[in-house]
């Protein structure tokens, strides 16, 4: 399965800045869709961050999913990938 990485960086209230990558279904190109998934995963956290908008998330690239990314994909929709101060 081909997907789609939308890099992105959303600033904590603590001051730091969180960075992961949404990673949808290749055929999923609307922003308003990602920034959804971006709103279901932040939702999560106990803390709070500052508004996610295209600003703040960009497509980045396509590339082959892994089994934990086409898992997720089937399960929720999407997959993200924690890289900085997601906890």
């Amino acid at each position: 399965m081909e997907v789609s990485v939308w890099d992105t960086y959303v600033d904590r209230n603590d001051g730091k800045q969180m960075h992961f990558d949404i990673i949808v279904p290749s055929s999923i190109t609307d922003i308003a869709t990602v920034l959804n998934y971006g709103h279901a995963f932040l939702s999560t956290k106990p803390f709070q961050t500052k508004n996610l908008t295209s600003s703040e998330c960009r497509y980045c690239h396509i590339e082959q999913a892994t089994e934990a990314m086409t898992s997720a994909i089937a399960a929720q929709g999407f997959y993200i990938l924690e890289m900085e101060n997601c906890d």
